[in-house]
């Protein structure tokens, strides 16, 4: 009888010893099986969740869900977690329709789907209903270049608004390690040095809004999250959006998984940096007046490139709203309220040359690059 084969030392789990290891962790390269990654991955979920207190017992959590990989892992470890360690949560789907054809409609599919395998609530929130304007008809009267500026603004309020109208005070995203040590050097790059203070911020709430927000996958790669899903056999859309390519952000991934196939490290090690990333206290400008040789402060009010007025420095307090919608802004009229004007100047334009705000740009595109010539 011919002897059992043996399993190589080498190739068992590292935490288990007895199982076969099938995977190397990208954030550590520590061999392990699928069940000792399950735990592994879920418990430093839950070990950020409790460290930075993001839930109380009784609250009504809504999840950002667009059908892809992160926003659908995190669906199904908060269930899990929601159940095995008794937050006492009460979840729900949330989902923005940008209107994207081609894109979007396939993922709310995927999102439907979700909703009856994990048995929660779902509501769907359009730009098109709030704003009367698709992500379709902005690319077609903007271009595609600024497609991913209007996008998040006008998605980072109806995220807000679907809330609100839920009756919701927190809303959970799927934002990962990776998106996170990705904003850290966009706003390097860029030398946008106001936000890198708050790049990193797993929770994020303003005074004059009861919405907050949090990011339980702060600290979770995303090559992890897409082996927890592949293993775990969820059910998610992975088709990447058709503007996102033309996005800054794309420049700064590229830079990150340069260095991560060098150092699979530094994505945490951006993140470490950008939390220590504070800022020093800016002096007052001042400048001599011609008539009479006195000092004079500056910067009272600030006109910003797109036409907006920043609010006087020295009034400035956290809950400033926008004059014309009410919503949240450090200057009168909120950005997206600034973005949506310039649209309106151009509507004409788009019915004129409708035919890619009716068929999608996005479809447009996929139907031109089947083309040979």
């Amino acid at each position: 009888m011919p002897e059992p084969k043996k399993i190589k030392v080498l190739a068992l789990c590292e935490l288990c010893h007895g199982r076969k290891a099938v995977m190397k962790r990208p954030k550590n390269l520590q061999k392990l099986c699928k069940e000792c990654f399950y735990k592994v991955f879920e418990t430093e979920i839950h070990n950020t969740i409790t460290d930075a207190q993001l839930f109380q017992k009784g609250d009504k959590v809504a999840i950002g869900a667009s059908g892809g990989k992160d926003s659908t892992v995190l669906a199904s470890v908060l269930k899990l977690l929601n159940e095995r360690y008794e937050y006492g949560l009460e979840l729900v789907l949330l989902s923005i329709d940008e209107g994207i054809k081609g894109y979007r409609d396939d993922s709310l599919a995927t999102v439907k789907r979700n909703q009856v395998q994990y048995q929660m609530p779902l509501e769907i929130i359009s730009y098109k209903d709030l704003y009367n304007w698709s992500m379709d008809e902005i690319v077609s009267c903007a271009g595609i270049r600024s497609s991913c500026t209007y996008c998040g603004v006008l998605r980072r309020q109806a995220l807000d608004r679907g809330a609100a109208k839920l009756g919701i005070n927190h809303v959970v995203t799927g934002h990962n390690a990776d998106d996170i040590a990705e904003t850290v050097l966009m706003n390097i790059l860029r030398g946008d040095t106001a936000r890198l203070e708050k790049s990193t911020a797993i929770l994020t709430q303003s005074s004059g809004s009861p919405i907050k927000r949090s990011k339980p996958f702060k600290y979770s790669y995303q090559k992890e999250i897409v082996l927890y899903a592949h293993y775990k056999k969820l059910d998610y859309f992975s088709t990447e959006c058709t503007y996102a390519p033309e996005a800054f952000r794309g420049t700064a991934r590229e830079l990150l998984k340069s260095l991560e196939s060098i150092r699979p490290s530094c994505i945490m090690d951006i993140i470490y940096s950008g939390e220590l990333l504070v800022l020093a206290p800016k002096k007052k400008k001042t400048t001599r007046s011609y008539k009479n040789n006195k000092k004079i402060s500056t910067g009272e009010t600030e006109v910003n490139a797109d036409g907006s007025v920043s609010l006087k420095r020295n009034e400035f307090k956290d809950g400033n709203t926008c004059e014309k919608c009410g919503y949240l802004s450090s200057n009168k009229i909120c950005k997206a309220c600034v973005l949506l004007a310039g649209l309106e100047m151009n509507r004409a334009k788009v019915s004129i040359e409708g035919n890619a705000a009716v068929d999608g740009a996005a479809k447009l595109g996929k139907t031109l690059e089947q083309l040979s010539f």
